[in-house]
Formats: structure tokens, sequence, C-alpha cells
């Protein structure tokens, strides 16, 4: 039996969401989508998570939503952290942190999807652990009947996320990179049978500095004065990957890259 997953990249804002709310139908009926997987933690004014923000992704059509560097930059998202089982904080924030370290979604087909999120810790402003043990660690703790685990890894640098992907092969069905907003044209099964990607891309608008106003980033950039880097509007995109994993083995058979542009409706692939 073969389930397909759809990972999507770093939600920014209210445009992300519209590109989530005319995509998702879409790219479910036409591809089948078992489990939606959704990096959601810039979708409220593009920095962070709050609890309206969660119910509203959930509405879309998230079955598991991951978050990053600003898992807590909305207070309010710490209740639902806290009681919610289809989302995750990063595992390897301190032990005493708030949330869940993994989270299991059963399938229409009575499949188990578990996501596990880790921070990387090479130019990141975090108080995060060792991934790579704490990835070893959620795995060991994982019930022994869930085949389909999804590891979303939350890094600035394509190294260290790279290095995730070939600790895991062989381990985890996915590992796909969020944070830089920019999709990378790496997508492979590497040879264990666990498909990787280096960064799945952003959600939202892409005529923008990753997700906000150009000209106010530019500008800054330019004066080094500070400016509030709003959201952009236009060019609103859904990029992410759809995954085909054996659902007896774990292993995954297929990757491709997925964007949806919801300007023009149109898709690929």
């Amino acid at each position: 039996m073969q389930l397909q997953l759809l990972c999507v990249g770093d939600v920014v804002g209210s445009p992300g969401r519209k590109a989530l709310q005319e995509a998702l139908p879409t790219l479910t009926a036409r591809h089948g989508i078992d489990c939606v997987i959704i990096n959601a933690e810039n979708v409220t004014q593009g920095a962070g998570l709050a609890a309206a923000g969660y119910e509203k992704v959930i509405h879309d059509g998230a079955h598991l939503i991951t978050l990053g560097d600003h898992v807590y930059r909305r207070r309010d998202i710490i209740p639902v952290l806290e009681r919610a089982e289809n989302i995750v904080r990063p595992a390897n924030l301190p032990s005493a942190a708030p949330g869940r370290e993994f989270a299991i979604h059963e399938t229409a087909a009575g499949r188990k999807v578990a996501v596990i999120s880790l921070l990387g810790r090479m130019f990141m402003k975090t108080n995060a652990n060792c991934p790579f043990a704490a990835a070893d660690r959620v795995l060991a703790a994982l019930p022994k009947d869930v085949k389909i685990i999804v590891v979303d890894m939350h890094a600035e640098a394509t190294s260290e996320k790279i290095a995730m992907g070939w600790h895991l092969d062989g381990r985890v069905s996915v590992v796909f990179g969020t944070h830089t907003h920019i999709p990378t044209a790496d997508e492979r099964i590497l040879p264990k049978g666990t498909a990787y990607i280096t960064d799945v891309g952003m959600t939202g608008p892409y005529d923008s500095v990753l997700g906000r106003n150009k000209d106010r980033v530019v500008g800054s950039m330019i004066s080094g004065v500070p400016s509030a880097f709003d959201v952009a509007e236009a060019d609103i995109r859904l990029c992410g990957i759809l995954v085909t994993v054996d659902a007896e083995t774990g292993r995954a058979t297929k990757i491709e890259r997925v964007r949806f542009d919801a300007s023009s409706g149109s898709s690929m692939p």
C-alpha cells in the first residue's frame, strides 16, 4: 500500500493561508493525499503562530503542524501546544519547554504518520540542544507500530540539513528542510529509502524578501535604519513536496516538488 504525503513549507501571514485555502483542495483531489504536514511558524502576521492561527490552519486542511525558532513568539499558543495532539514544538528545545516532541496522525486508511520537528544550531539564535541526539531519542520513544515518520529540519545551514538527512537515512520516511523560505532543487531518495530535500520553500508572497515587503527590507539594508518588515501581498504560491511512501516499510519511493500559484490556479506537478 502506498501513501501520499504533502509537506508544505513556512506559511507566511494571511497570503500564505490564502494559498493553503486555494491549493489544498486541488492538490488533495489530484494526488489523493493522505496526510498534510504544514510548517506554520510564520502564520500570524509573518512571525509565530497564535491560537487563532492554529485553528485556521487546521480548518484549511492540515493534519499535522510543525514549528521552528518562532515557536513561542505568540504566547497564547502555549496552551495549544500543551493540549493539542497534532502540533509539535522542536524536539531539541530544553526538556521543560511546553509542547509535544512528536505527533501522530492516523490516516483514513488506518495508517499512522508521525512528525518530528528539529531546530538547527548553526547561525541560529536559539537555545536548542543537539538535533541529532534529539532525533535519536524521539525515534526510540515512538510507538513500534508507527512505520511512517516525517522530520522537519528547521535550520539555516544547508550542511546541517544535509547531515541530518544522512543521519536519518533508512530510519525515517522523509526529512524536509524549512526556515530559509527558498525552495531547493535537490529532492531525492537517499540510498536507504528516506526522501530528502534541503528546503521546501515558502508558502506566501514571492514578490518579496522572504515574504516581507521588499522595499522596506531593501531600504533598511541600504540605510542601516530599522524598519517594520510588513508581510507582502503579491505573487502568492504554495511550495512543498509530495512524497509517496510504502506503508508497510516506511520507505519513500518517490519525491516531487510541488508549486501552486494562487494568482492563476496553476500548479506543478
